[in-house]
């Protein structure tokens, strides 16, 4: 599902910035209650776009979960970053705590003094801080965009994973636009933004 919701501008101006949510061990621990159910299906894109992005020094913001519930364990390795995706020196990191990026004072200190910006979204936790992130910049004026295919949900308690995905997809389809990665590199490979 692609919904052409470009808050005025196309890529034709500066690049937007590459927000990489959560991409964090917790999220790949089997038995935990927050497993991404395709995960192994997403990494390769998300991977492949933050190359991209490195390659042509566009910026990139990294998100980190640091909940302090029993369920997210702050203090175990695996609120650590997923190796091939851990931030590389220069670029932004941001910790919440709560699963809105903007419980992060640092993360909406820094949104509210950003003009004129894009953000494109990848990552983990679709369904909460991709979310909840999105609505709260909506609020505040700021424009999103979610790479559908390279952003995943944790498993559900119940039902079809696609199906569930469908629907998160569809109520943030109300917040921001939704593309594929395809729409970023264009289907020769090359670079389209």
């Amino acid at each position: 599902m692609t919904t052409d919701r470009n808050l005025s501008g196309a890529f034709d101006a500066d690049p937007p910035i590459l927000v990489c949510a959560d991409l964090q061990g917790e999220y790949l621990a089997q038995g935990r209650r927050h497993l991404i159910a395709d995960a192994d299906a997403i990494m390769p894109r998300c991977l492949e776009l933050m190359t991209l992005w490195r390659d042509n020094l566009w910026p990139l913001i990294h998100l980190k979960r640091i909940a302090q519930a029993a369920w997210f364990n702050p203090a175990s390795n695996l609120t650590n970053w997923i190796a091939e995706l851990k931030p590389q020196p220069g670029e932004l990191t941001f910790e919440h705590p709560l699963p809105s990026a903007y419980s992060s004072a640092r993360f909406a200190e820094y949104m509210s003094n950003m003009r004129s910006i894009r953000c494109l979204v990848l990552g983990f936790s679709f369904d909460e801080t991709i979310l909840s992130t999105i609505v709260d910049g909506f609020h505040r004026s700021h424009r999103y965009q979610v790479v559908a295919d390279a952003v995943a949900c944790r498993r559900p308690g119940v039902g079809d994973v696609a199906a569930y995905k469908a629907v998160v997809t569809k109520v943030i389809g109300n917040f921001a636009g939704v593309l594929q990665s395809v729409d970023l590199t264009g289907t020769s490979g090359r670079i389209a933004v």
